[in-house]
């Protein structure tokens, strides 16, 4: 038997992979690699997990039915953890159309062929941004999450909604789990914590939202890992549950603490918070406690100091580190 993680050569995903095959599974991947950021770091990240004799890597893209029907096909898939997404809330209002493809379409075809061959757990990567600007803090999975402030989080909304219409119809265990601003070592280049410790590194300036007045719950990649395997071990019939600290802090105060570990500091200058944006991100993760046994461990700034320590090494290995 073996569990198909989606996505499988991204931040997320490669983390999962590589946890899922510690513990002894069976692991079937796809990504499309595509360039929303270097495919060379996905690439990277997929060629590591390929020396695991219990990994399989497939290059393939979740718009494609067929490719998606095939991977059940071939591989004894019982389980299922879906990350691949075309993600980037403020990148989604330039290309609406590209997003639905990939986050409702390629949710679609999952869900079809997951159905049709017996899948016994499907665990759907969702979003804090579904919530938009609610008013209601922190932010819990009772708010309708009906004013999406961007096509991504609506796109992932909808991606929710679909998920339920298969549990309802089919009886599949689905559990979305509404991810609060993942964070750590190899993360996405295009995030917050990556650019800001680039930018430290190199001196360039970067635009910071609203002086950095805008607050985040950020989540240490393990503890989002962990919290991903728990729920593909319970089968929960449907169920949306957020998946974050319950911690935010202000962006200023994230700088600072990255400044502290460089021991240099950014160049930033304001700019307005644009409209796809919330000011703030707040998990109830009461749920996530009661229903999967989530604890996250590590405090913000413990899980800083672990990204910039990798951040320093990786630069030291390809000799971008300063002298």
């Amino acid at each position: 038997m073996s569990i198909l993680v989606t996505g499988g050569a991204g931040f997320i995903g490669s983390h999962l992979a590589r946890a899922l095959l510690v513990r002894g599974e069976r692991v079937v991947a796809i990504d499309n690699f595509n360039d929303y950021y270097d495919p060379a770091i996905k690439r990277a990240n997929a060629a590591e997990l390929a020396q695991h004799p219990a990994f399989t890597m497939v290059e393939g893209d979740i718009r494609d039915a067929a490719t998606v029907d095939a991977l059940f096909e071939a591989h004894d898939i019982r389980r299922v953890a879906h990350l691949a997404a075309m993600a980037g809330v403020r990148e989604s209002m330039r290309q609406p159309r590209l997003y639905f493809a990939v986050n409702v379409d390629g949710t679609l075809n999952l869900l079809d062929a997951a159905q049709r061959h017996g899948c016994e757990n499907f665990v759907l990567a969702s979003t804090s941004s579904v919530y938009g600007e609610t008013k209601r803090l922190p932010f819990n999975e009772e708010d309708p999450a009906d004013r999406p402030l961007a096509a991504y989080p609506a796109s992932k909304r909808a991606a929710e909604l679909l998920a339920h219409t298969f549990h309802h119809l089919y009886g599949m265990n689905i559990t979305a789990l509404r991810f609060f601003n993942v964070y750590g070592p190899a993360g996405r280049p295009d995030m917050m914590p990556m650019r800001v410790m680039e930018a430290i590194l190199d001196g360039t300036e970067i635009p910071v939202f609203n002086g950095g007045n805008i607050h985040r719950d950020w989540t240490y990649i393990d503890d989002t890992v962990a919290g991903v395997i728990a729920a593909l071990d319970r089968p929960l019939g449907y169920e949306i549950i957020n998946l974050g600290v319950g911690a935010p802090i202000s962006l200023r105060e994230f700088i600072e603490t990255i400044e502290a570990l460089a021991g240099r500091k950014l160049k930033a200058r304001s700019v307005p918070t644009p409209p796809t944006d919330p000011p703030i991100t707040f998990c109830d993760n009461s749920k996530a406690r009661r229903l999967l046994g989530f604890a996250p461990s590590t405090p913000v700034r413990e899980g800083l100091a672990r990204t910039w320590e990798w951040f320093r090494g990786w630069k030291i290995s390809i000799g971008q580190w300063p002298d």
